[in-house]
């Protein structure tokens, strides 16, 4: 069990960018892979991004957000970000962190700890 506590969300115009964050107790943060997903109004929980334990931080991203996000880990403040440039619209989402021991995964039933959820509206 790690309790999550994400921010960073807000209202911005298109164009504009955000850097969500995620903080995680220190005693156990470096043997989790941790993970951002979104949800939408009326969607599914979808997979966004996601970054290996601290002996293995290879990155994973959604192909449609590959190359506008990017997701970072720093171990010594036990905290994980998501960096998001050029945000669309279509990223209007509540966005959560996650965390599970081992390899990092795209789905969402495979993380058993979950931040509370931060709000990022984007206006056209």
């Amino acid at each position: 069990q790690v309790q999550l506590v994400d921010s960073g969300g807000g209202l911005v115009q298109a164009g504009a960018s955000l850097r969500l964050s995620c903080d995680a107790p220190g005693g156990t943060f470096s043997f989790y892979a941790m993970a951002w997903f979104r949800q939408a109004p009326g969607k599914e929980r979808e997979f966004a991004a996601a970054i290996g334990w601290r002996l293995d931080g290879t990155t994973y991203y959604s192909d449609s957000l590959k190359g506008r996000f990017a997701i970072s880990r720093d171990n010594a403040k036990n905290m994980v970000y998501l960096q998001m440039n050029g945000l669309k619209p279509e990223d209007t989402a509540v966005y959560y962190c996650a965390a599970r021991i081992g390899s990092a995964d795209e789905r969402p039933s495979e993380y058993a700890s979950w931040g509370q959820g931060t709000q990022v509206t984007v206006s056209s």
